[in-house]
């Protein structure tokens, strides 16, 4: 059996409702993201429930437009210790559909002040007619690790 998901983790100095405070902002994904794929939030507001969607533009020289945007849907939300969301698109008249991958991020605390952070992207739901023009994963094997490291950053530095 071929694996249909790839996983890092990464231990971070910094308590797991910090970092999953950075998590809940869209704001935040474009500087998170180890691809340079994400460019903005076109949503602001913290992710605060299962089934919200939130929106992404996005760049990719793949991509026939360049740019592009992404509505991602909320399907894990248990604060501070899970978060994850499905990737798709929204048309014109407002209907999304969802491609079959999704990213997590799973926390662990450690302590008062460590986190162990696993980040994983699945795309075991990807159908075949999706899968004839995309190739998964879509990114290369250090993606996940720079994505994690950028998220401890950002963690670290957001001390309230």
């Amino acid at each position: 059996m071929v694996d249909e998901n790839v996983s890092a983790t990464l231990v971070f100095t910094v308590p797991a409702a910090r970092v999953f405070a950075v998590l809940a902002d869209p704001t935040t994904h474009a500087s998170i993201d180890g691809t340079g794929w994400v460019q903005e939030s076109a949503d602001q507001a913290p992710l605060t429930e299962v089934e919200q969607i939130f929106r992404m533009d996005m760049f990719h020289p793949d991509h026939p437009n360049g740019g592009y945007r992404t509505a991602n849907k909320v399907h894990v939300l248990d604060p501070p210790r899970a978060i994850g969301w499905m990737t798709g698109t929204e048309d014109d008249d407002g209907r999304l559909e969802f491609g079959g991958w999704f990213w997590r991020y799973d926390l662990a605390p450690l302590g008062p002040s460590e986190t162990e952070v696993t980040l994983t992207y699945d795309w075991s739901a990807v159908p075949p007619s999706i899968r004839e023009y995309l190739t998964f994963p879509p990114f290369g094997p250090d993606h996940l690790i720079d994505s994690l490291h950028h998220l401890a950053e950002l963690s670290a530095a957001s001390r309230r």
